[in-house]
């Protein structure tokens, strides 16, 4: 079913092309002339899902050698406000369209589409020097909702003071992910919330403050020297989550692929395109390029999951 329905779209997809180029680029009412394979346009992203959409990016443009897709990586709030403004046709977050937003853009002309692209994790990371990298999911919420605000409620050992809380923004699809997903809803966050430039600021803080602890996307911590995705960069210690009462190394889970996959990392979130393209041309286009294989591929190297596509996990057993 997979493959036909691929195929249905690639076909529509070429044919498309031939049309749009035999006619020419023709200046649209907006003044857009971008195809599917050539063109300039902008598009928005959440600064978190920043890693991954540049890897995509990089490949489409190597591909299309004449298309010029320029990113504007910002919060969640501000990119939702380009794309019902049709200041970009396309849009990547973490959430699906609301109403409310979806009736706002429909104000605008074309009707929106969502794609889901992939998943990764919520991260917890924490200073070297602080003992505690081992978390429960209840004392999370309790950091996150504001209850635990000090170091010594989660462990009477932990020597460090007040739980400081780093954001990349007050705005981002990180946060809204934490009050809507981790914490139900909960409007009342901590008051020890510290707000970052960018996820880059968050990794960097929490490197430099030893009570500090980030929450960031898991695509952000990869080592790229380590093709395996199995090696997180050294700057910081990510934390492991358990859903049990007591958190041990035995039942506690780094946000590594497998254990998004299989569960055991309790803290994941879909990656949605969000497009809005009335000429179906150069964002659509790009869209569905990350859903397709090659796309899909880009996604899973990246240490991610994938939205479409058959993972098996093999345990290999290592004899020295």
């Amino acid at each position: 079913m997979y493959r036909a329905s691929h195929n249905v779209f690639l076909s529509i997809a070429i044919l498309t092309t031939f049309v749009l180029v035999a006619c020419g680029k023709r200046k649209a009412a907006d003044g857009r002339t971008d195809t599917p394979i050539s063109g300039t346009i902008k598009f928005a992203s959440d600064e978190s899902f920043a890693p991954i959409i540049e890897e995509e990016l990089q490949t489409y443009q190597y591909r299309f050698p004449k298309t010029h897709l320029l990113p504007i990586y910002t919060d969640d709030n501000t990119g939702m406000r380009l794309l019902i403004d049709q200041k970009v046709n396309l849009f990547f977050t973490s959430h699906k369209l609301e109403k409310g937003e979806e009736a706002l853009i429909q104000t605008k002309g074309p009707i929106p589409s969502v794609f889901p692209i992939g998943y990764d994790g919520i991260a917890f990371i924490v200073n070297k020097a602080n003992r505690d990298s081992l978390l429960t999911v209840s004392q999370i919420k309790q950091i996150l909702g504001g209850k635990f605000t000090q170091w010594r409620q989660v462990s009477k050992q932990n020597l460090q003071k007040n739980i400081e809380i780093v954001f990349d923004s007050r705005a981002s699809a990180t946060l809204h992910f934490v009050a809507d997903s981790i914490l139900g809803g909960q409007k009342n966050m901590s008051k020890n919330i510290v707000a970052a430039k960018n996820t880059s600021s968050v990794i960097e803080y929490v490197n430099k403050t030893p009570n500090a602890i980030g929450v960031v996307g898991s695509n952000w911590l990869y080592d790229k020297r380590d093709t395996t995705n199995t090696t997180f960069k050294k700057g910081v210690r990510v934390v492991a989550v358990s859903q049990t009462t007591q958190a041990m190394p035995s039942n506690s889970w780094q946000p590594y692929q497998a254990y998004l996959l299989n569960g055991r990392y309790p803290f994941v979130r879909t990656i949605y395109a969000i497009v809005a393209d009335p000429h179906k041309a150069l964002p659509w286009a790009f869209a569905n390029f990350i859903t397709g294989p090659v796309g899909q591929m880009i996604v899973l190297k990246a240490g991610l999951l994938p939205y479409r596509g058959n993972i098996n996990i093999r345990r290999v057993e290592v004899k020295n």
